[in-house]
């Protein structure tokens, strides 16, 4: 038998692409599908952003346009206040993003490195904390918030404030819960090697644990910012009359109107919306992908 005979035979795709298994083909044509899935309503909506208000409205709607306009812009950047509108979705998203890496870093060290009675307990409820769904609490956190609103006024309804702390109560949980994970994968030992060399406690968490677990913080802040930037729900129920603290989602609901929605200047509002996650991102890409995947090992 000849050396061709004895070879075994690859079906199309080996001769195809020489070198990869059939399975890992599969694999990654079912990814690249996977994601044109996920992105082509992200495409759509900065397709409609650019299209004619008469292509929008067409009744034969085309994935392309030969005549893109900048016109759905302009019309968002008419709306009143709009840059207030920005910078307060970015005050909302920028100090939640802060305060949640500073304390779920020290609760995640606490829960780790310290035993205490209650310890098990607590993290139980960190767990069930994440299971409540946001829209069961919506309206006891608006009764919340009014009785807050009486004693200190800053994080009453109609404030930022209020926005901010509701943002912390819901990222706070699932942010300890993970970084808790990066803080064990940490050896003990490093902290005695560090303890015999004269560092105390304090040093040793911001100067040595806190670089280590750097990637899972920036899988959190990720997680924290989207989070709190998208946000509709709780800006709407709890910033009611004070037009000057709305955020950015509430800008848009100008353009659903009785007569007819402008669905250009939708789309070109959600496009603007999702720019600075986008920008975000890019800067923490490469933490973000180590942060994850020592999340799944942890």
């Amino acid at each position: 038998m000849t050396t061709a005979a004895r070879a075994p035979k690859r079906g199309l795709i080996g001769r195809v692409l020489p070198g990869k298994r059939p399975g890992r083909t599969l694999a990654e044509i079912t990814t690249v599908l996977v994601a044109a899935t996920i992105a082509f309503p992200l495409y759509w909506m900065v397709l409609t952003a650019f299209k004619p208000d008469g292509q929008i409205q067409s009744t034969d709607p085309r994935p392309w346009t030969l005549s893109p306009t900048l016109e759905n812009f302009r019309q968002v950047f008419t709306v009143d206040d709009f840059g207030r509108y920005f910078l307060n979705s970015v005050i909302v998203a920028g100090v939640v993003v802060l305060i949640s890496l500073v304390m779920s870093f020290l609760a995640a060290v606490a829960l780790t490195r310290f035993r205490f009675r209650g310890r098990t307990v607590l993290l139980i409820m960190i767990l069930v904390a994440q299971m409540v769904p946001v829209e069961a609490l919506t309206i006891p956190l608006f009764f919340l918030m009014r009785s807050v609103g009486s004693v200190a006024p800053w994080f009453g309804l109609n404030h930022l404030g209020s926005l901010i702390l509701v943002h912390l109560a819901f990222s706070l949980p699932f942010a300890i819960w993970m970084l808790r994970g990066f803080v064990a994968a940490v050896p003990v030992e490093l902290e005695e090697a560090a303890t015999l060399d004269g560092a105390g406690r304090f040093r040793f968490t911001w100067q040595v644990l806190f670089p280590l677990v750097a990637p899972g913080l920036v899988a959190m802040s990720v997680l924290s910012f989207i989070h709190a930037w998208n946000d509709f729900l709780f800006a709407k129920t709890f910033i009611i009359s004070a037009t000057e603290n709305q955020t950015l989602p509430l800008a848009i609901l100008v353009f659903f109107k009785p007569t007819g929605n402008d669905w250009g200047a939708i789309m070109a509002g959600s496009t603007l919306m999702t720019i600075p996650v986008l920008v975000f991102f890019v800067f923490v890409q490469r933490h973000l992908v180590s942060g994850i995947a020592g999340a799944v090992k942890a």
